[in-house]
């Protein structure tokens, strides 16, 4: 049985392979392999692995381009400091994702799935579904924070938490929570739309995108459009059209903020 580590912090990849002798003594290891360039080259000379152990993160990129490019048969076992949350939502199409520092009851864990498993990742949607993941998070965590405004001279930072929506006039200007409108030094709201996380804002129209945490409801008009009811004092008209209205209800409804 031969397991390729990929993993390029030494001291986490001196603890993985300590583990792995404790737990499968028979077991070869190579590596520990860093980058994904040197990962290639050694899935490109062999032997090839039974078994991958590897980080997300390496130091020359994400270990997932060397598994969409290359395609490799082996399954993969991920070690990662991604939320908890969205790992265990993601369980079902993979073995096992082990948050650092790793723990050797769940990596054993880790292990005996795979000995009943192994059969299942020599499917081609196994890899569709690890990059459509991994794009996710890495999508999530480009997500801002915060939006720099102006007024006259002076910039302004804004949190995520204070912005109500985002609006097109012939400039694209931020309404806050306390009802000031700001400008802000984006083209266009497709823009500021890619900046922010779908799940708390929603592009309402092409004038509007809003933050779900100041939406108290919508009201249906007989032709099917919704008003939208924000939480502010003298909020911006925002409208749903007919088409739209059941993508918007399902993310409003299905997805329910707090």
């Amino acid at each position: 049985m031969q397991v390729l580590i990929l993993e390029d912090e030494p001291l986490v990849a001196n603890h993985l392979i300590r583990l792995v002798h404790q737990l499968q003594p028979d077991w070869r290891i190579t590596g520990p392999v860093a980058s994904v360039r040197e990962a290639a080259l050694q899935l490109q000379r062999g032997p090839q692995p039974d078994l991958i152990l590897a980080d997300i993160q390496l130091s020359d990129g994400i270990s997932l381009d060397l598994f969409l490019h290359m395609q490799p048969a082996q399954p993969v076992i991920f070690t990662t400091a991604y939320d908890h949350y969205a790992i265990r939502a993601f369980k079902l199409n993979s073995i096992d994702y082990l948050l650092k520092p790793i723990d050797v009851e769940e990596l054993a864990a880790a292990f005996r799935k795979y000995h009943l498993l192994r059969e299942k990742y020599n499917n081609p949607v196994y890899l569709e579904e690890l990059m459509h993941f991994v794009q996710h998070q890495q999508r999530k965590q480009a997500y801002k924070e915060s939006f720099a405004v102006h007024y006259g001279r002076t910039v302004y930072v804004v949190p995520l938490a204070e912005i109500v929506c985002f609006s097109k006039q012939e400039l694209i200007f931020l309404h806050q929570s306390d009802g000031r409108q700001w400008i802000t030094d984006y083209r266009s709201l497709d823009e500021v739309e890619d900046l922010l996380d779908p799940q708390r804002f929603y592009r309402a129209n092409r004038q509007s995108i809003i933050q779900k945490s100041f939406l108290s409801g919508y009201k249906s008009d007989d032709t099917g459009k919704l008003t939208l009811h924000l939480k502010m004092e003298k909020p911006p008209a925002v409208m749903v059209s007919k088409d739209k209205a059941a993508a918007f209800k399902t993310w409003f409804e299905g997805n329910a903020m707090p």
